[in-house]
């Protein structure tokens, strides 16, 4: 993800991933419809980052940073070693 419009689209996709409506989502973070609409759609041309991240948790995702030029956390690859240390 390089620009605003990509974590609209994340946003947008994880949302209808999860099976909620806008005001779904919204009730489910404590923000309003329209916020969820705003997010989804940089009606602003901003994003509040504390309602990306209420938004994000109500559908099942969390924020990490991820330097750029790698797709997996740290922390996924430690999920996939206790999974193999586990079978």
């Amino acid at each position: 993800m390089t620009t605003l419009a990509d974590i609209a689209d994340l946003l947008r996709s994880a949302r209808q991933d999860a099976g909620l409506s806008q005001e779904m989502l919204a009730r489910r973070a404590g923000v309003s419809r329209a916020t969820v609409a705003r997010m989804e759609t940089l009606a602003k041309g901003d994003m509040s980052v504390s309602a990306l991240l209420r938004l994000l948790e109500a559908t099942g995702f969390d924020l990490k940073p991820v330097k750029q030029g790698f797709t997996r956390t740290i922390e996924d690859i430690l999920v996939e070693q206790r999974q193999d240390d586990q079978r």
